[in-house]
Parts: structure tokens; sequence; C-alpha cells
């Protein structure tokens, strides 16, 4: 039986998941977190149900791939290693080198090295994901899937900023996007559940949780997209500042007395967002409970959000001359239905209408009203899916 790993090996957290492939079972999953901090720890979901949980010493992401290996093998989740025959490493920025997913060669991994800057927490992260895992299962195919290669298909008009076009040219300054995989496998679902093919359909894909993206879906490719030249920019977030004017940036940093630029980002994508905004929460449960006891801040949080997802779907509707569908997914935009009929009550004016029974029990696929004008769906996402399936595919290429 041949299994494929999935791996995502974020700044301080590594996380996985096993499938039996190309039955496409999941057999575990896992998260071991606060890797290189006091307090790390390993938990796995396998067997269709059973857990296990252990606190131990991750001081950095190589020993936490050997212990999460060895904890496959204790468990018996895998007799041996040469079972697991293709491994797909989520990464988030691949810049214009890679507008698919590649199996992972020396070259790849200089040109992932090349593009730190551009994703400063996640890239390197990945990189010794990708190196460790390299060492310890050689034989299995290794394949790097970009968040970023999906939106290498906006127009150029799309694409490009305002700004000296030599900064382009030179620094390859330009919007990349985020959240690819997830768009990608949200919208090829959405089209299957309104049997017409993704080619046929125009669509925004609603990706909201703690990181939030909005992309517009023409043709079957990314058309537009609401993240940047890296995941700071779009609508607002948990902790992240969304679209704000940069001059006011110059602006803080003069009232501040400060030249630290690096903390004024940090602030911008650390404690801005419905965190910032509500001194609260970033968690939208939380808000929503606050909102309800009359909290004002929280509820100004809440309205930003939504009016920040209406904005952007008034603008791809006019880029793309029409729109088929509204696809809901993520945290957010999965769990919390009463965030998406807020979102939908606010785009009535475009004949849209949410069946509220269908919206309330959090069913997959449509969830607007049979006369409605655009279609409402809510769809799960599934990235380590969508991983999975683009290491089979180059596996057996």
């Amino acid at each position: 039986m041949e299994k494929t790993l999935v791996i995502n090996s974020g700044s301080s957290t590594l996380k996985f998941k096993l499938y039996l492939m190309p039955e496409e079972k999941e057999i575990a999953k896992g998260l071991l977190e606060r890797i290189g901090f006091d307090g790390s720890a390993i938990k796995i979901v396998y067997n269709d149900g059973k857990k296990y949980t252990e606190e131990l010493p991750l001081a950095n992401h190589a020993v936490a791939i050997k212990e999460m290996l060895r904890l496959l093998k204790e468990l018996k989740i895998v007799d041996n290693f040469e079972e697991i025959t293709g491994v797909g490493h989520r990464v988030v920025a691949g810049g214009e080198y890679f507008d698919q997913s590649v199996v992972i060669d020396d070259d790849v991994i200089q040109k992932i090295d090349e593009l730190a800057d551009f994703a400063p927490l996640h890239n390197p992260n990945n990189l010794i994901g990708i190196q460790e895992f390299k060492k310890l299962l050689p034989d299995a195919t290794a394949v790097a899937v970009f968040d970023t290669a999906f939106h290498q298909t906006l127009p150029e008009e799309n694409y490009m900023y305002s700004t000296p076009y030599e900064w382009y040219e030179k620094y390859g300054v330009r919007r990349y996007g985020a959240h690819g995989t997830s768009h990608q496998f949200v919208a090829e679902k959405a089209a299957e559940y309104l049997g017409k093919p993704l080619k046929d359909l125009k669509m925004i894909t609603c990706h909201l949780g703690a990181g939030s993206s909005m992309c517009a879906i023409k043709d079957g490719k990314s058309f537009d997209t609401s993240m940047g030249f890296t995941p700071l920019t779009g609508i607002t977030m948990g902790t992240r500042s969304g679209d704000v004017d940069f001059s006011l940036v110059a602006y803080v940093m003069k009232k501040m007395q400060t030249t630290d630029v690096d903390a004024i980002l940090d602030t911008l994508n650390k404690k801005s967002g419905l965190l910032g905004v509500s001194g609260r929460s970033l968690d939208m449960r939380d808000l929503q409970a606050a909102e309800k006891d009359g909290d004002q801040r929280a509820s100004l949080a809440i309205r930003l959000f939504i009016k920040n997802i209406v904005r952007y779907v008034g603008q791809y509707y006019a880029e793309m001359g029409g729109l088929d569908a509204i696809v809901f997914t993520a945290g957010i935009g999965e769990n919390e239905s009463a965030i998406r009929k807020r979102i939908i009550d606010r785009l009535s004016f475009m004949g849209v209408a949410m069946d509220d029974a269908k919206n309330d029990a959090n069913v997959d696929g449509v969830v607007s009203t049979t006369d409605s004008k655009i279609a409402v769906l809510r769809v799960p996402t599934n990235e380590e899916l969508m991983i999975a399936r683009d290491v089979e595919r180059l596996k057996n290429k």
C-alpha cells in the first residue's frame, strides 16, 4: 500500500497528513507545535479516531521531523518508511519561477531559498522540512506545491502595481497572492456541485479564516486576488490589517519617533485586523458573542470584515463582467453561518439570496435559494488532499 505524506512546515509548527493513495483515504494527521520553545508537544489522530499526545522538547524542525517519523512507526501507522512513496511540501512563495507544482531537485531548492524574502516566516522553514525529508526518506518522490502558483495566470494589469516598472524588473515587485491551493480546490469542487465546467463559470472564492483572501476565477483560472506582494494586504484578517495607505506607516513612525520598520510591519501583521480593532480577540466566535453583549469595538471589527469582503465582491463582479457563484471556505467561511448571511444580505441588490435553512445547517454545496441570480456555496477546503493529488500525478510521471 503506497502512502503520501503532506507536510506544512510553519515558523514554529509542523503539520502533516498521511494518505493512502490513490484511494485518497486519510490515515493520520498531526501537529507538532511550539518548536524551538518551551512546552512543545505532538498531537496525532490516526486509525479512524485514535489520539496520541505527548509533551517533549522539540529544539528545531529537524528534531520535530525525526520525532514525527519515529511515532509513525511506533504507533504502527506505517510498518516501514518504504510505504511512503511521496512527500508533498506546502511552500508559500514560488514567485514567478513556479506556475505549478514540481518535483523537487537542487534547482528548485535553490529557487525556494532565493525567494525567502518574499515569505520570511515561511519559506526558510518550508526549506528545512524539504531538506530533512530528503535525508530521511530519500526514495520518496518529493514535490513542492506553491501557494502562489494558481495566481500566476493573473493578467498583467491585475498583478502589476502602479509603481516604477523598474521595481518589477529589478526586485520582482508585483502581486503574487496566496491560498492558491485552497482557492483552486474549492473552485473545482463548487463547479462539481453546480454541474458545470469550471471554465464556463465566473466565480469568487472567499477563503475566510485567521488569514483571509479572495479570488476572482474566470475561464477556470485565477483572474484577480486580494492578497498582494505579501499576505498582508487585502481584506481584514485575524491579526493582519489588510489594505492600508502606505503613507500611514511613515506617519506613525514619525509620531512614535522610531526608525524600526520591522516593528511597524510586525504590528500590521500580528496586532491589527480583528484583534487590533476589537482589542479583544481574533476569533470570530468571540467577537460575535461580544457584539451581542453590546461591545461596540467588536461590532466594528465584524462590520469592517464584512464591508471589505463586499467591496472586493463588487470589484470582481465589475472586472469579470458578471458573476455565477460566490464560494465560502476556511474557518470562518465554513463555520460561521451568521457571517455568511450578513455578507450575502449586503449583496441582495445583485439578486443573490441565502437559503437560511441550508445556511444555518452548514450544508456542503449550494446554500442559496433556487431563484437566486448568483449561486452561493459553502465548500470545505482540503489543501492537503490537493497537495496529495499533485504528488500522485507527478510521481506517476
